[in-house]
């Protein structure tokens, strides 16, 4: 039997209940122009921001929106819509603005990272796609910066994304990791889409394929230029003698070049150290050494403070799933994005904020911006019309107008990693911490607190 990996329909890449709120909306006859905010109220992994990523993916999924003639008979078939609402469908597209941060940029909790402001049923309809695309990518670009920063004391090390197998979504895991500072990507399909740098090692299974694991090595030697072999298959302290003697060989006899060594289990502290001993003692201190094995930001920060002899960090479940560490009560797997309508403009031309009410879940009404102070001090939030602050600097910024991207609103992946870096450079040591004792300071203008006030009075008034 055949079978075909399902296609992507992106007018039904929709949670149930936006058709059916759209629906709402079409009997009622209420559409107008609504503000939506996409944000999260904390920062991932117990430390202070975001790295923010999955704009392109957002923004083709916004301008690829359509409903096609086969999702509307779906949709007439699981629900019983009127017709004429389903004519509307039809001819539905987005329209609207969206402000957004570039990716590449810093956020923090409660920050708009999107700005969404269209018709209600154009606007509401593509809520969970924009979440669904920012959530994950700033997710993995967030632990992917963390990982990095923890693999960098006392000198720079490289980390390799390993994460294809295990990976919530591979391409999206692979490109994010790479915004935040991995340096190649294990995943041949990422590499080719994406213009990444593609690295691997070996499996254990090949080195078992031979009958002695010095067989497996000398193959290995033999078949490329510079490769790397993996010791912990059997015993990783006589691994490296045996990889030692076959590389002085091979090198030698061949021109051929041990470029690194793996270890994937075993105590990575002490057989590192041993490793890096022989080899040096070889005359083999070019070589590196690459460590594995369900490592995160706080395991190598861990290994590093023991003084393990490390070079470099290839990196697979954890950054792949975006998860947090269970030893240390951290929760991860998932970024708690939401998308919340903050104003709305009625047919009549008049305006409403618009506020959730829930104790720390209350949101905060109104068309906002974000300005950042240039010394990373603090960010305000504050409404769209009150006056920039003095010397700070806009963060939001336009990238869909009438429904168009704007022109150089998705860089090169190459730009967008750059500036990443640049964010996290410039991003004050105290703020980059694996776990924070204080946050980044976010105020809340005196308009937007005053609005908020307004607001939660005029519902106390209706309910």
């Amino acid at each position: 039997m055949n079978r075909r990996s399902p296609m992507i329909h992106p007018g039904l890449m929709t949670d149930m209940y936006h058709p059916d709120s759209a629906y709402v909306s079409w009997r009622t006859g209420r559409n107008g122009l609504t503000t939506f905010d996409l944000y999260t109220r904390t920062a991932p992994f117990g430390g202070a921001y975001l790295l923010v990523a999955g704009l392109e993916e957002a923004l083709e999924f916004v301008q690829s929106f359509r409903y096609t003639p086969q999702e509307l008979q779906f949709l007439a078939r699981i629900r019983d819509y009127d017709a004429a609402f389903l004519d509307e469908l039809a001819d539905m597209s987005f329209t609207g603005e969206i402000l957004a941060l570039p990716e590449g940029s810093i956020a923090f909790p409660n920050e708009p990272i999107l700005r969404v402001t269209a018709p209600f049923r154009e606007a509401i309809l593509l809520e969970a796609g924009l979440l669904q695309s920012i959530a994950l990518s700033t997710l993995i670009a967030t632990k992917a910066s963390r990982i990095v920063h923890a693999a960098q004391q006392g000198h720079p090390r490289r980390v390799a994304e390993f994460a294809f197998r295990r990976a919530q979504e591979p391409m999206a895991v692979a490109r994010a990791s790479y915004i935040g500072g991995c340096a190649s990507t294990s995943l041949l399909n990422a590499a080719y889409e994406f213009r990444l740098p593609a690295t691997g090692t070996v499996p254990h299974a090949l080195i078992e394929m031979f009958d002695t694991e010095e067989e497996a090595f000398e193959a290995i030697a033999q078949a490329y230029n510079r490769y790397t072999l993996l010791l912990d298959t059997y015993d990783t302290r006589q691994a490296i003698h045996s990889a030692i003697s076959i590389a002085l060989r091979s090198q030698e006899t061949l021109g051929h070049t041990l470029a690194a060594v793996r270890i994937d289990s075993g105590d990575l502290v002490e057989d590192s150290k041993y490793i890096r001993k022989q080899l040096d003692q070889a005359g083999l201190q070019s070589v590196r050494i690459l460590a594995s094995g369900d490592l995160d930001e706080w395991k190598i920060a861990d290994l590093l403070q023991a003084g393990a002899a490390i070079d470099s960090f290839g990196i697979g479940t954890t950054l792949g799933s975006g998860a947090g560490s269970v030893e240390r009560g951290i929760n991860g797997g998932s970024l708690g994005m939401v998308y919340k309508e903050v104003w709305y403009v009625d047919e009549a031309g008049n305006e409403y904020p618009k506020m959730k009410i829930a104790g720390p879940k209350s949101t905060w009404p109104g068309k906002k911006e974000i300005y950042r102070h240039p010394e990373w001090k603090e960010d305000i939030i504050q409404l769209a019309h009150e006056p920039r602050p003095n010397s700070y600097h806009r963060v939001l910024k336009p990238v869909v107008r009438n429904g168009e991207i704007i022109p150089g609103s998705l860089p090169p992946l190459s730009e967008i990693r750059e500036l990443a870096q640049q964010n996290l450079a410039q991003l004050p040591q105290q703020y980059r911490e694996l776990q924070v004792q204080q946050p980044y300071t976010v105020h809340f203008s005196e308009g937007l607190q005053s609005l908020r006030k307004q607001a939660a009075q005029l519902i106390s008034r209706t309910i």
